[in-house]
């Protein structure tokens, strides 16, 4: 760990956030690895299985979506099911007591939303929200059949999940919205990741370059502990962001 970045705890946390009033939140997936969805990335996550060029990319889907298919209905079956953890509620909590101004995350499981936070910005889409590829028309999750994909709009254009595949760019509202943000707090949780994959790593120096404090919670070090972050908050999410609620 570098020399500048200092481990802080629950309550050194919660002093930092009494001091600063524009909190914003950089969530990823180890946020909801405690709510049953596996990290993609690492030991037996879903890239160790399906590759994600073959699976996960544009132009894949387009070629064949029965086949990519299998990653999605694996996913599907897997976020449907997950519910909010701690680490959700103790966000939303935050917001709702005036400490938190908004979320920006990475993924696309609904969970922040399910427990309550009201400003959230899907840096990568919703993964419970369904699209035509090709009129955009939005198709309610109930009203399709996993059980035999693909799945075809009236238009004839496929139905997908309405989340960022590889190939495709950042939806410009999300991307906007997630700058203006970290360009206007005072203070960023980076909670749950390890900043490696662009554009989102970027949010971090953009928070920094407009002199934001930046505060890591993670279960390891990342390259963001040697690079960027102030602070840092070894541990489970689940189980230290309520212990911050607690003394705020």
């Amino acid at each position: 760990m570098k020399a500048k970045t200092k481990e802080i705890t629950p309550a050194g946390l919660a002093a930092l956030i009494r001091r600063h009033p524009r909190v914003v939140a950089l969530t990823g997936a180890g946020i909801s690895v405690e709510s049953g969805i596996p990290s993609f990335r690492g030991a037996g996550g879903l890239w160790d299985r399906f590759d994600p060029m073959e699976f996960a990319h544009i132009r894949a889907f387009r070629r064949n979506p029965a086949k990519v298919w299998q990653l999605l209905s694996e996913m599907d079956d897997t976020i449907s099911r997950a519910r909010p953890n701690p680490a959700h509620y103790a966000l939303a909590a935050l917001e709702a007591k005036g400490f938190l101004t908004g979320i920006i995350t990475q993924n696309v499981d609904n969970l922040h939303q399910a427990a309550g936070s009201r400003r959230v910005v899907e840096y990568h889409g919703n993964a419970l929200r369904f699209v035509c590829d090709t009129c955009k028309g939005l198709h309610p999750r109930e009203s399709l059949d996993f059980f035999h994909p693909p799945l075809y709009c009236l238009c004839g254009g496929l139905i997908r999940p309405d989340v960022v595949f590889f190939g495709e760019a950042i939806p410009a509202r999300a991307e906007e919205e997630a700058e203006d943000l970290a360009q206007h707090c005072d203070l960023l949780l980076v909670i749950g990741t390890s900043g490696e994959v662009a554009p989102a790593s970027y949010i971090p120096a953009i928070a920094r370059e407009w002199q934001a404090v930046i505060v890591e919670n993670n279960l390891e070090p990342t390259r963001l502990t040697y690079s960027i972050a102030d602070h840092f908050l070894p541990g489970s999410a689940g189980k230290l962001l309520p212990l911050v609620l607690q003394e705020l």
